[in-house]
């Protein structure tokens, strides 16, 4: 998915400076971004007060929204670079297509996995006919430098492992969990889990002390750690956690995200990661003028153009704002 604002503003991240090292609950509130014709989401990364959690650098929240009768998703094609996207759907369906000719409908607890690499571009939208419900997360991830370049790829995994434990499963999107590991590729170590409480269920779901962790709610109430999180919104977890106590006042669904801290500092606008103004503006010339990033054939419809540089230099600097 992309980043459409057209008022783009600099992200800058990563570096190991303002990683909170112990166990904290600082609860992030989303800011509403509209998405192409119709689709409004919460942003939760970037965030006013936090950028990353591990790898993960950007996290948008969609839906439930009913788009039985309008067109729902329509995000037509624009580019990406020095990360993967990662599609996760609760309701609806998604037709992803990209430069490389890649073609597939995500569904429901299926992961899209998109890594750009050196460059690529893709559309995103509802199929016609498609269902009533719309509800989901849009997720990216950091690439180390060591792999910021590879060739680009796109992977479907309609099957993901799980881990169950009384009125509670964990499906695994990306890393392990108590021994279950995701099909998905990855370059850094992360984890990220799709966790599904039954009502009055109480569990502890073991963690990595080293990695740094948030969970983000997507329907139903829930305590984390004894904090309430609702539909929409996000907790900051910290590190130095080798258990998570969660307890479900309904049927809840939560996403769990963590990896260890990301060292490198980063340059993120709009849909492009790199390491320094000079890369971003070469992204930029390079989309703009129709190289680098290859031809989504199939969309109905132009493809995104690129906003424009801010008039501020943009530098690498740390976590949080």
């Amino acid at each position: 998915m992309s980043n459409l604002d057209r008022q783009a503003t600099p992200s800058v991240c990563g570096g190991r400076g303002f990683v909170v090292a112990e166990p904290v609950r600082e609860l992030l509130s989303p800011r509403r971004v509209t998405l192409g014709e119709s689709t409004e989401v919460r942003r939760l990364l970037p965030n006013l007060g936090r950028r990353m959690v591990g790898a993960w650098c950007f996290v948008d929240h969609y839906g439930p929204d009913d788009i039985a009768d309008q067109p729902g998703m329509q995000v037509p094609p624009h580019p990406h670079m020095g990360l993967q996207t990662v599609s996760w759907l609760h309701e609806g369906e998604v037709l992803h297509r990209d430069s490389l000719g890649s073609l597939q409908t995500i569904r429901p607890k299926e992961l899209g996995l998109m890594t750009s690499g050196r460059a690529i571009s893709h559309s995103e939208e509802s199929p016609r006919p498609h269902a009533r419900f719309l509800h989901g997360a849009q997720l990216w991830v950091a690439l180390p430098d060591s792999h910021r370049h590879v060739e680009p790829h796109f992977q479907h995994h309609p099957e993901l492992p799980v881990v169950t434990a009384p009125g509670f499963t964990a499906t695994l999107i990306l890393g392990e969990i108590d021994g279950a590991a995701s099909p998905g590729t990855t370059y850094t170590p992360i984890v990220g889990a799709d966790l599904a409480l039954a009502r009055g269920a109480e569990v502890s779901l073991p963690l990595e002390p080293d990695f740094e962790y948030a969970v983000l709610s997507m329907s139903g109430e829930a305590h984390v750690d004894g904090v309430p999180v609702l539909p929409g919104s996000m907790l900051y977890l910290g590190c130095g956690r080798s258990e998570l106590p969660l307890r479900a006042e309904s049927d809840a669904a939560l996403m769990l995200l963590g990896g260890e801290p990301f060292e490198e500092e980063l340059v993120m606008w709009w849909n492009f990661i790199g390491r320094s103004q000079a890369d971003i503006e070469q992204a930029r010339r390079d989309w703009m003028k129709g190289s680098r990033f290859g031809e989504v054939k199939g969309y109905d419809g132009g493809r995104l153009a690129a906003p424009e540089l801010p008039p501020v230099p943009l530098k690498p600097r740390g976590r949080v704002r």
